[in-house]
């Protein structure tokens, strides 16, 4: 069995390794406090394990050579894991500190919980460096989901799960049940996009993909701007913020998901954008 060093020794794998060490460091640490229940506790530490083990896997074959036996296209999945593991751990390193350290901090176990929020930021870094490191160059679509509108795809069909996280009931409003039915459409088409990419199924499509993507990228645009309007309007209409009001109070997780929402139209509009430039500009050779 021939082993490849440079998956170690790459400014690549490098900084899997550095990702390695750190989630399993951030894991640990709270994982000592014995203080991560909750929903959010949870959320935290899978992200922690979840990004340890994937990115231990990832290197472990390619260190062995085992991945071309795979039936996916690896870069596609190495890129939208890193892409999607900087994302994950960006929002636990957000929730963390927010939901289980408290002011002022001087106790063993705050300290252990702020050091772990420390290194989840150092861990970050290196998926956001992995990110940076395997994108596409300009021109270069080998790879859809190292490019930029395929790294969007990825960003998109995160920020719709943060948002099905925070909704709750809405059946009573028609406005709301139509928003509900946007993030779900698009989270279901672009999800699906990713696994058919990963998967290399998209070559099979007996239409053009690349116009095809376009065409999806400005409904979704389009459908996300009344998302954007109606949420708000339906949600905070007449309405006023409850005092007190804590983490898990209505009225803030319809802020979050407002705030999501205008992040995803931005999201959807530089995805057109980039994916228009790919298929219409031609770039001089």
């Amino acid at each position: 069995m021939r082993v490849n060093l440079r998956a170690l020794t790459s400014w690549v794998g490098i900084a899997r390794l550095f990702a390695i060490v750190l989630s399993c460091v951030a894991f640990s640490l709270v994982a000592s406090t014995e203080d991560f229940q909750g929903a959010y506790g949870t959320w935290c530490m899978f992200t922690w394990c979840f990004c340890f083990a994937v990115t231990v896997l990832i290197v472990l074959l390619e260190l062995l050579e085992l991945y071309p036996r795979l039936p996916l296209s690896w870069d596609d999945f190495t890129s939208a894991f890193s892409m999607l593991a900087a994302l994950m751990i960006f929002t636990t390193s957000v929730v963390f500190p927010s939901t289980f350290i408290s002011s002022p901090c001087s106790s063993d176990k705050c300290v252990r919980q702020a050091a772990a929020t420390a290194i989840s930021c150092l861990c970050f870094l290196a998926y956001a460096l992995e990110v940076g490191l395997t994108r596409a160059k300009p021109g270069d679509i080998s790879s859809f989901l190292s490019t930029v509108p395929g790294l969007l795809k990825v960003f998109e069909a995160y920020v719709a799960c943060l948002i099905f996280s925070l909704l709750e009931d809405v059946s009573s409003k028609p406005g709301l049940q139509w928003c509900v039915a946007v993030y779900a459409i698009c989270f279901v088409i672009t999800f699906l996009i990713i696994i058919f990419t990963i998967g290399r199924c998209l070559a099979y499509m007996p239409f053009p993909l690349e116009k095809m993507l376009v065409g999806y990228n400005a409904l979704a645009l389009v459908m996300y701007l009344t998302a954007t309007v109606l949420w708000p309007l339906y949600s905070f209409k007449n309405v006023s913020r409850p005092n007190p009001c804590n983490a898990n109070c209505w009225w803030n997780k319809r802020l979050g998901v407002t705030f999501l929402t205008i992040f995803n139209l931005l999201a959807y509009l530089v995805d057109l954008v980039y994916s228009t430039k790919m298929v219409f500009v031609t770039v001089p050779t």
